[in-house]
């Protein structure tokens, strides 16, 4: 038998390498192809499916809030604001700050049928939640403050609130806090006054907005609610209570007629006939947990709130069966609310400031 040559040998050798260089190279290949595509599918993930019965003009809450040109936003001011919004000292008394009457732990209200004030007054009407007020066109019930600005001006000077006796009064009991360089930093040398406090205030509460409703999430199509909330998203509509609470915000920002109560409504700061019992259009954004409810917090439960509502304005009595619907869509508008840290706030060393009865 003849022996392989040398030759022969290297031949052999040579072809089963290059075999097997190629089969590894094509096992190489196909696990390389499965990451590509997974990487592709992580790069453009499917776009949410949008529901298709949402009713005209509803939508997710804005992102944006508007801000004054002569008060932007900044994060300083923000965070004096957030100072002065927990601060007793604008209280004759040291008992109140705003975050007594509208708790920001409470969703921006304290659940009083009306709040106590000083020398534990109650105010005549109910305090409305803070939260989203930036989106309002106007403030109070009666809409007697423009903006923010001229809302956070109010109480301190009130007399059943906060009960200070001047606008002097109160800059002077916050320069003695130790405000003074706060106020430097944010809005310049020799600027701890009135007017600037109430622009702090409003710059921190353009803050407080609840964004992530469950209603919201469904409209994005990241979220879903319940088929009972979806029957009462469409009664709303169908009965007409839309056509004042509407839009993305569940307002049109309008003063309406409410002939419920003793309560003049606006017709209390214009002293117009015409102007009887109107009042700002609620949003029912976080209104689930809002109680008691109207101008004068006469109503203690939301079930009640809306059947009052659709006999007065529409007209319409509504069964056991539609009510529990439209409480049901009404809870899915609650948002998220922001997270606020109480602050640390000014005080001079070795006194107490001068508080008074």
């Amino acid at each position: 038998m003849r022996k392989p040559s040398l030759i022969n040998t290297a031949l052999w050798a040579v072809v089963v390498t290059a075999t097997a260089a190629c089969s590894d190279s094509s096992q190489d290949a196909a696990p390389q192809a499965v990451a590509d595509a997974n990487t592709a599918s992580m790069a453009a993930p499917a776009a949410p499916v949008l529901p298709t019965d949402i009713p005209e003009g509803m939508g997710a809450l804005p992102s944006e809030v508007p801000v004054p040109a002569d008060n932007p936003q900044t994060a300083e001011k923000v965070e004096l604001g957030k100072k002065l919004y927990f601060e007793p000292a604008l209280s004759k008394s040291g008992n109140f700050s705003c975050n007594s009457c509208h708790n920001l732990g409470t969703a921006g209200v304290d659940n009083q049928q009306f709040s106590i004030g000083h020398q534990w007054q109650r105010g005549g009407r109910n305090a409305p939640t803070v939260f989203n007020s930036a989106f309002w066109s106007a403030q109070f019930w009666d809409g007697r403050a423009p903006q923010l600005e001229d809302q956070a001006k109010g109480p301190p000077l009130n007399p059943v609130e906060m009960a200070s006796m001047s606008a002097e009064t109160v800059v002077s009991r916050l320069t003695e806090a130790g405000y003074g360089p706060l106020f430097e930093t944010v809005f310049g040398k020799d600027s701890l006054n009135y007017d600037n406090m109430a622009k702090a205030i409003a710059a921190f509460e353009r803050t407080l907005i609840t964004p992530d409703a469950p209603f919201d999430l469904y409209v994005q199509g990241r979220g879903e609610i319940s088929e009972a909330a979806k029957r009462g998203m469409k009664k709303v509509a169908d009965i007409g209570c839309t056509s004042c609470h509407s839009g993305p915000l569940f307002t049109n920002n309008t003063f309406q007629n409410f002939a419920y109560g003793t309560d003049d409504g606006v017709k209390s700061v214009s002293g117009k006939d015409e102007d009887d019992h109107l009042f700002r259009v609620q949003s029912w954004r976080n209104v689930a947990m809002t109680a008691p409810y109207f101008h004068d917090g006469s109503v203690k439960t939301l079930d009640e709130a809306v059947r009052i509502m659709a006999k007065a304005q529409l007209g319409s009595d509504l069964s056991d069966a539609d009510t529990a619907d439209i409480v049901e869509f009404l809870k899915t508008l609650t948002g998220k609310a922001p997270e606020v840290s109480f602050p640390v706030l000014p005080r001079p060393a070795g006194h107490a400031l001068n508080w008074a009865d």
